[in-house]
């Protein structure tokens, strides 16, 4: 399968914030987008998305999302949770049903619970259901390493389903701590830790990164890093040092590409976001590129 076909994918080189990102869709690239929300909006619930992020308060449905999956030459994706309920687990679930390129579900379940095993036992049925995800940044970093949560954690394991680690540079020491409990689980962090790239901040987070990379079981996507930038001024440039890091530390064995959307159109369009990965990967091997577009996404999610 042929991933990257450079006569027929072409992208601005003026890529930054607000400008840019012109594509034409490769004929041959069939990749898969590991990282993407759905929502009906409601304020009450969405609440996260503040005054900064006005322009993505509506809905975003499969609909909304297919046309520009296929201009991007993407085949499927992976649809993560963005509220913290069951019945957000339940509507992912009920798209894929739906959607035949939704490809799979990260979930939400309350990993304290005390029934937890009776509800994987419950949700083992919906095949497209692969993982689940804590907002685990909104907790202080003591969160995860409580008796309930590894517990859960440990749960998980004994279901064979993955867990998404969604947090801040903050929370990277508690995590190796976490994931050193776990080795048989298969854990992803999104969006690179959210490493403080506006601020060009990046030694403390490296050391972080590079330590949590030596667990073999710990895979890291490349998304979400738009949103960590300026909104407005961003160059593809302000991401290279960032991305230098998780290639370095996790191999091409172990990342890869989320789009975020539709969180990313806060700061750039879904063109111009894979511009910035298209660029920085264009000359790695074909191999690698596969890998990285779709092939560690199919082996981590078992897609």
């Amino acid at each position: 399968m042929e991933i990257i076909n450079k006569s027929n994918l072409k992208y601005s080189s003026q890529l930054e914030g607000g400008s840019g990102g012109e594509r034409v869709a490769p004929n041959s690239l069939r990749g898969i987008d590991a990282h993407q929300h759905f929502w009906k909006y409601d304020a009450i619930k969405h609440s996260w998305i503040d005054d900064e992020m006005a322009g993505i308060r509506k809905d975003f449905l499969p609909q909304h999302l297919l046309p520009i999956l296929l201009n991007n030459g993407i085949a499927g994706c992976v649809a993560v949770q963005a509220d913290q309920t069951e019945a957000e687990t339940n509507f992912l679930l009920s798209l894929a049903s739906e959607n035949e390129f939704i490809k799979g579900v990260v979930g939400w379940v309350d990993l304290r619970a005390d029934n937890i095993q009776q509800r994987l036992e419950y949700y083992s049925q919906f095949k497209p259901l692969k993982g689940f995800r804590h907002i685990l940044q909104g907790e202080d970093p003591s969160f995860m390493l409580q008796a309930s949560f590894l517990n859960g954690i440990a749960q998980l394991t004994k279901h064979k389903y993955t867990y998404d680690i969604l947090i801040y540079p903050k929370h990277l020491e508690s995590v190796l701590h976490l994931v050193q409990q776990f080795p048989d689980q298969p854990f992803i962090v999104d969006h690179l830790a959210k490493p403080y790239i506006k601020a060009g901040l990046i030694d403390d987070w490296e050391k972080g990164m590079m330590a949590l990379a030596k667990q073999p079981n710990v895979y890291c996507k490349v998304s979400g890093m738009v949103t960590e930038a300026d909104y407005k001024q961003w160059k593809s440039t302000d991401f290279t040092p960032y991305v230098d890091v998780v290639v370095a530390a996790f191999g091409m064995d172990r990342l890869l590409f989320g789009s975020d959307w539709p969180v990313c159109e806060v700061a750039a369009s879904y063109q111009q976001m894979m511009g910035i990965v298209y660029n920085y990967f264009s000359n790695f091997s074909q191999l690698e590129q596969e890998k990285f577009y779709r092939l560690n996404a199919l082996k981590f999610y078992n897609l």
